[in-house]
């Protein structure tokens, strides 16, 4: 069996009809092709990692059911980005509902926002603290601000893309990215500078095997 890679510079023409016979293949290529800008666009409207990934599932079972239907009027991009921006859009519905009947029960909760874990452990809580300030700023942009950015930004749709996945005008995917860009540095300003201070941070095994390196090239027992 050939490995998704191969069809990567495949046409998604060609994937599609594969993929309408079932084809193993060609299914895993148009996952893969796709996985970063669909995870992203419902993680910027569910701003929950675990969330992010459930609507992705959802959205491509039902995109795969339903691929015969697909008339190719959009690319293939758009139409699976607008699926799943529908099941995000629920999801979100419904966690509000549910978060409204926790607090009017007195029993609302906060699920803390998942942080990368760095490689070095010296530097792992600087980078989990640089990471956490950009994600959340991100996070706290309106929901139409933080969905252009997103599209625009993190996934490279030009401004017609975008402007015909949210259905709106060119103009106003420039005016909230605009605006976006405007409130995430101003959160950024607010925020980065205690978290400054544990930037480039050469403590711990680190400073010590420095310590020990100097020894040895010195000629000094450690």
């Amino acid at each position: 069996m050939r490995h998704a890679a191969v069809h990567r510079q495949e046409p998604d023409e060609a994937l599609i009809a594969r993929a309408l016979n079932r084809d193993r293949d060609a299914i895993a290529a148009i996952t893969t092709r796709y996985n970063r800008r669909l995870y992203r666009i419902a993680r910027s409207i569910l701003k929950d990692d675990d969330d992010a990934e459930d609507a992705l599932q959802t959205a491509y079972l039902r995109a795969f059911a339903s691929l015969s239907s697909f008339r190719q009027e959009a690319s293939l991009g758009t139409w699976l980005t607008r699926i799943v921006m529908n099941v995000a859009l629920g999801l979100a519905r419904g966690r509000r509902q549910a978060l409204a009947f926790d607090e009017a029960q007195g029993a609302g909760s906060v699920v803390p926002f998942p942080l990368a874990h760095a490689i070095d452990p010296e530097r792992s809580m600087a980078q989990r603290q640089i990471n956490a300030v950009l994600e959340q700023a991100i996070d706290d942009l309106p929901d139409n601000f933080r969905t252009v950015l997103v599209a625009r930004i993190l996934e490279d749709m030009s401004v017609e893309e975008t402007a015909e996945l949210l259905g709106i005008t060119p103009q106003t995917v420039k005016t909230r990215l605009h605006r976006a860009r405007r409130l995430l540095r101003e959160a950024i300003e607010r925020r980065v500078g205690p978290v400054l201070m544990d930037a480039f941070p050469f403590d711990g095994w680190r400073c010590e095997r420095m310590t020990q390196l100097v020894l040895r090239g010195l000629g000094v027992e450690a």
